[in-house]
């Protein structure tokens, strides 16, 4: 064996174990909550996605959760027509958190989205085990673009609303992504949700 084919074996056999490392490092660096690889409304961790909106509380807005497929991509997708009327105003699609996430929760710093939407904000509300009144949450608000996104959003992001602790995401019971607050027609695609270092 020649010197310049050994020193090209090393060579190539060092980038295939650096490869490899790096996609172990990558895998651990994500939690994945939901992948829409279980083709219905469970997650990846077993939960089922569920809608829920204003008419629980007399609002008269109108939603709908479906499966569907965007460019390509099987997705969870929201529709509905958001009204203000009887002091109502959203639409939300909610997973309620898998007992293996919470226990490794603490280890992740944020929450990672892909999403495809019609160009309007949207909120992610969670819940923990702190809340008791139904109009509580920690709230963040991102962009869905018309083309599939992958979103960042850390946990320090999160703002208390009509709450005055702050948020321990070890206590983390639910999450909601939410179309709310002012009159307009909703669409927004989630493809996989997860946690990152």
């Amino acid at each position: 064996m020649s010197l310049a084919f050994r020193y090209k074996f090393y060579i190539a056999a060092a980038l295939n174990f650096y490869s490899k490392v790096q996609l172990l490092m990558s895998e651990q660096s994500v939690l994945i909550i939901d992948d829409r690889e279980s083709g219905d409304f469970r997650s990846h961790s077993g939960n089922e996605w569920y809608l829920v909106s204003d008419g629980v509380m007399g609002g008269v807005s109108k939603g709908r959760l479906s499966l569907d497929t965007m460019e390509d991509r099987p997705c969870l997708r929201m529709q509905g027509d958001i009204s203000l009327k009887n002091n109502g105003g959203f639409v939300q699609m909610a997973l309620n958190i898998s007992h293996d996430i919470r226990e490794n929760i603490s280890d992740y710093s944020g929450l990672w989205l892909e999403v495809y939407g019609n160009d309007e904000p949207y909120n992610i509300h969670l819940r923990t085990d702190d809340i008791c009144l139904p109009w509580q949450s920690y709230r963040a608000t991102f962009n869905a673009a018309s083309e599939w996104k992958k979103l960042y959003l850390s946990f320090t992001e999160f703002a208390p609303y009509r709450i005055n602790k702050p948020i321990d995401i070890a206590l983390l019971k639910r999450i909601g992504i939410v179309a709310i607050g002012r009159v307009f027609s909703a669409d927004l695609c989630i493809g996989k949700i997860g946690l990152y270092k």
